[in-house]
């Protein structure tokens, strides 16, 4: 790796354990249109963001609504968790404030929209550690992308070459390799069947958020 300034995490499934939340979003909301979807479908949609989601399943399952209908849907099943009750996962506070006092640069980029980001991420207190929280809805690309993440390099004023992106979604890590940056897969339950590519493709591999720590950057 060369030399890294920056980190930028994805937010659910990696910083905190929403990815139950998120799946029951969109499965529920598809479960009501009766529509059968592939085994998959998480997988694909998780880098998306919801926009994106809705656009997507609309165009796959040729569902009669509109996108901020179907977003709407989706943000009413969710919206509550991230407000109160979602945790962090495992070690992660402590390995955040650790990096931030080695000096490192801690961002996120996630799928979500800030209706459910900002709320969690406040709830959580950490604001203390990062100094951009993006949302894929600032940007015109989505987390599949490698764009997105050049772009994220261009605003934070550095090099591809010089950030770690960390993402449980094999899909996101392979657009920002794509895209130039270090990344390390972690391990969500959800993402469970792409430990192994991930650990083949990537520049690295976490169980928890600790075992960052011992990487040699």
């Amino acid at each position: 790796m060369k030399k890294i300034t920056h980190f930028l995490f994805d937010f659910d499934g990696t910083l905190v354990n929403s990815m139950p939340t998120f799946c029951s979003g969109v499965l529920t909301v598809l479960d009501k249109f009766k529509v059968k979807y592939p085994d998959d479908i998480i997988k694909t949609v998780t880098p998306m963001g919801l926009v994106d989601t809705s656009k997507y399943c609309i165009k796959e399952f040729a569902l009669d609504v509109s996108v901020d209908e179907f977003r709407e849907m989706m943000m009413r099943t969710m919206v509550s968790d991230y407000e109160s009750s979602i945790p962090e996962k495992k070690n992660v506070t402590s390995t955040l404030k650790k990096l931030k006092e080695m000096g490192y640069s801690l961002n996120i980029l996630t799928g979500s929209p800030h209706e459910t980001l900002d709320p969690c991420f406040n709830r959580l207190g950490f604001g203390k550690f990062f100094d951009k929280a993006w949302s894929v809805n600032d940007f015109p690309y989505n987390k599949t992308d490698p764009r997105i993440y050049t772009e994220s390099a261009r605003l934070l004023g550095i090099e591809p070459e010089n950030i770690v992106f960390l993402d449980d979604n094999i899909d996101a890590d392979r657009a920002a390799k794509a895209a130039g940056l270090n990344v390390i897969g972690v391990y969500d339950i959800s993402s469970d069947a792409f430990v192994d590519a991930m650990k083949t493709e990537l520049d690295g591999y976490v169980y928890t958020m600790d075992e960052l720590l011992n990487l040699d950057f």
